[in-house]
């Protein structure tokens, strides 16, 4: 079995139910949830004219391998209704593979760790709540020592 940590999180319609709703088929398609975070609201990160975030990270176990797991994640956005139009658009649901075991993928379709977490606070703070003390695998820090050097200001409320 394979540690996953994904980051969910969207911004249209019933955002807590579309969470549940995430968290749902994550299990029944991509493996068991080990571990939840908090819900946290946060600005819309880069186009900011838009509806407040919910985000929430995840720590899955799963039997897929990196590119399967990406592949099922992109059919549980589709089929909840995500359309991708714009970078940084409004979304119903956005689900991010941010570390696969300790490995690191570098290839044209996925990047594991997600390239650019360390300099998101939206992503830190929930994963720092399940999983402070795990070191990125490409930065050599763990994941509260990165939300301590994270210079991104944009605030992040837990619920």
């Amino acid at each position: 079995m394979n540690k996953t940590y994904l980051l969910i999180g969207g911004n249209e319609g019933d955002r807590f139910l579309h969470m549940q709703q995430a968290r749902a088929n994550i299990e029944l398609i991509c493996g068991a949830i080990e571990q939840v975070s908090s819900l946290y609201s946060t600005a819309a990160w880069g186009k900011t004219d838009q509806a407040d975030f919910l985000n929430q990270a995840l720590l899955i176990d799963t039997r897929l391998a990196p590119h399967a797991l990406l592949t099922s994640i992109l059919s549980i956005e589709e089929k909840m209704g995500r359309k991708r139009t714009v970078k940084n658009a409004p979304r119903i649901i956005d689900i991010d593979i941010l570390f696969y075991n300790r490995e690191i993928v570098a290839d044209p379709e996925l990047s594991i760790p997600h390239p650019r977490m360390a300099e998101r606070r939206f992503v830190l703070q929930p994963l720092a709540e399940i999983a402070p003390g795990f070191i990125h695998p490409g930065l050599g820090k763990t994941i509260q020592q990165l939300l301590r050097e994270c210079t991104d200001t944009l605030a992040v409320k837990k619920i």
